[in-house]
């Protein structure tokens, strides 16, 4: 059976779905993340892009190249309140990540790993149990979850 989960952004024009499990879970510690949601980290949870749909409202869209790696982040947010839905990345090809925040029951699905924890606040605990990467998840791994 296929499991359904929905979401959407803070003013309630966009709302989505997506079915099945996600790829990966993470927590994204990079300094681009941090500004752009103006927070210590993200948390996303990774489809395949024919996992995702919009269901209602429809996505405006942004793209930066990173400094550091050179590669690109295309957001994608909702237009009238803001609110980040989603991001594609050119280094996960046929891939959306989902905002965690933005589910309606946004603790169902597992963190797997948390990246660019060399950019990590350091008051950010990171718990035992899952994989640690000082940049990104294709880089070597810093520490193996519990």
């Amino acid at each position: 059976m296929d499991r359904v989960h929905e979401g959407g952004c803070a003013c309630g024009a966009v709302r989505y779905r997506v079915h099945g499990e996600p790829n990966v879970g993470l927590v994204c510690h990079c300094r681009f993340c941090q500004r752009r949601l103006g927070s210590a980290f993200a948390v996303i949870a990774y489809f395949n892009d024919r996992e995702f749909e919009i269901t209602r409202g429809e996505l405006a869209a942004c793209e930066h190249r990173s400094d550091e790696s050179g590669r690109w982040l295309r957001m994608e947010f909702c237009p009238s309140c803001g609110t980040t839905i989603a991001h594609t990345a050119e280094v996960r090809p046929g891939w959306r990540g989902v905002a965690g925040g933005t589910f309606d029951d946004p603790g169902w699905f597992r963190i797997d790993r948390h990246i660019w924890t060399r950019s990590a606040r350091p008051w950010v605990v990171i718990p035992p149990d899952v994989d640690v990467y000082l940049e990104g998840s294709s880089g070597s791994i810093a520490r193996k979850g519990a």
